[in-house]
């Protein structure tokens, strides 16, 4: 089939393997999906928050930007393991937790996906009612969970269609918005005042790193279609390239827009940004904009959400894949919940908004670092692939290893935390700064690759299946 064709068939496949006669595509389909991921509104709020919360508008885009190169290497390293394996990205953790343990990461990471459904379904909510000229938030959130359930149940080439398409609008879109603040606005007067302050900026390396850590979950999930031949090294530059590029830009634009805003833009960020259009005509324009940009980030949410949903259930069942109603009956209860949330989110959205950026920062860095490091390090990129269907395999139930490395390095930046209802002792002797995503990352890497070396589980070389038939509905 040509791509459009693809593009408006129902996907057939959920975590089982995809075989090589399905394989397609190339790397540049990663670049423009996570391009268009990082071109949205979501993206210009976390960039505002390097201001908001204390930094000069230099120093908030110089640490958002170190932020965003150094967690884009750990989330281009998960996305050059969607060819080489064929699968989803969370059911390769099941190599280091075990076909059971792996269920903990991804309780968490489903979690992760209602978090940022909900709070991109806010304000594409409220792009859709400036849009259409209703004051009411549950037509708006309702129109926008309609769209993402529909994208997300067609899957994966739907998926890349759109990105394709968004990455084009958001250039256009945030290109122009950013003509007009230059224009309308005086931003060299934000950087008349270069003061460094070492706590905000590392807050604001901090949110560009998480940005990108919490891609991890789900990035192989978009290039496991490639042919297995495609260089890992292509995929990654690719994807990092997307990657950093369209989250720095969209963060620039936000470093930006607080800057010369200040408080105004803190009560309605849509609304700010559909002012700062001009006329009503352009104004629309800017919140389609807005809707597209999110609707290819919140798909990703939803359809990564029934892939972790899938492994959980298939790894205490031991079915080998979901079929097609049950990705459509998920992904709408997920939105269903998502869309719940939305409507009852505080009216302090950048507050919370920020703390929960920095506790999945948390919770996510310590799996990032165990999956590379055993895939890249311990394992040698070998894989038993039927085994991570087999609870009798050689990855087995649990991997006390893999599970009391991951407590201890989630654990073990709770001192080093710098959040509104807690801040780590350690991080008080640091004047607030939050250094917790280093920590997290860089311990739990060390610990495993020594203790998971000592009984390494790998094979001798790569263990590929047939071709998994389909399970039903």
């Amino acid at each position: 089939m040509t791509q459009p064709q693809r593009a408006l068939t129902v996907e057939r496949r959920s975590i089982d393997v995809i075989p090589a006669s399905e394989r397609h595509g190339s790397p540049m389909n990663q670049f423009t999906l996570w391009m268009s991921a990082n071109l949205q509104i979501t993206a210009v709020v976390d960039g505002a928050l390097a201001v908001v919360f204390g930094n000069q508008a230099l120093w908030a885009i110089v640490g958002l930007l170190i932020g965003n190169l150094a967690g884009g290497v750990v989330m281009a390293l998960h996305s050059a393991q969607g060819p080489r394996l064929g699968l989803p990205q969370m059911i390769s953790s099941r190599a280091q937790f075990g076909v059971y343990g792996a269920a903990l990461p991804l309780v968490l990471v489903i979690v992760m996906y209602l978090g940022f459904t909900a709070t991109g379904t806010v304000l594409s909510g409220q792009a859709i009612n400036a849009l259409l000229g209703v004051d009411a938030p549950e037509i708006g959130i309702a129109i926008f969970v309609v769209l993402v359930g529909i994208i997300a149940t067609f899957g994966y080439e739907l998926i890349h269609l759109v990105g394709r398409v968004a990455t084009v609008i958001g250039i256009v879109g945030l290109g122009y918005l950013a003509i007009r603040l230059f224009t309308q606005h005086d931003v060299g007067a934000a950087f008349a005042d270069n003061a460094f302050g070492a706590a905000p900026f590392l807050l604001a390396v901090a949110l560009g790193a998480g940005w990108q850590l919490t891609y991890g979950p789900y990035v192989a999930d978009y290039s496991r279609y490639l042919p297995e031949d495609t260089p890992e090294r292509s995929v990654f530059g690719a994807t990092y390239a997307g990657t950093v590029i369209g989250s720095q830009l969209s963060m620039t634009l936000g470093v930006l827009v607080a800057a010369v805003a200040g408080d105004a833009f803190l009560p309605n960020q849509v609304e700010w940004l559909g002012d700062l259009a001009g006329p009503a005509l352009l104004a629309g324009l800017v919140y389609i904009v807005i809707v597209v940009g999110k609707l290819t980030v919140t798909t990703l949410n939803a359809y990564g959400s029934f892939m972790c949903a899938a492994t959980i259930v298939t790894g205490f069942t031991g079915r080998q894949a979901l079929g097609k109603s049950a990705r459509a009956v998920f992904v709408s209860v997920m939105l269903l919940v998502a869309a719940v949330i939305a409507l009852a989110a505080s009216a302090d959205f950048l507050d919370n908004f920020k703390n929960f950026v920095l506790l999945l920062l948390m919770v996510f860095t310590p799996w990032s670092a165990i999956n590379l490091t055993d895939y890249y390090l311990v394992s040698k990129e070998r894989v038993d692939i039927p085994a991570l269907y087999d609870p009798h395999g050689r990855y087995g139930r649990w991997n006390a290893v893999a599970i009391t490395t991951y407590v201890g390095g989630v654990l073990v930046q709770i001192p080093f935390l710098a959040q509104s209802l807690y801040t780590g002792p350690i991080t008080k002797q640091l004047g607030g700064a939050d250094i917790s995503w280093i920590v997290g990352l860089l311990l739990p890497a060390l610990v495993y690759y020594v203790w998971a070396s000592r009984n390494p589980r790998a094979p001798e070389a790569m263990v590929r299946p047939e071709a998994v038939q389909i399970a039903g509905g």
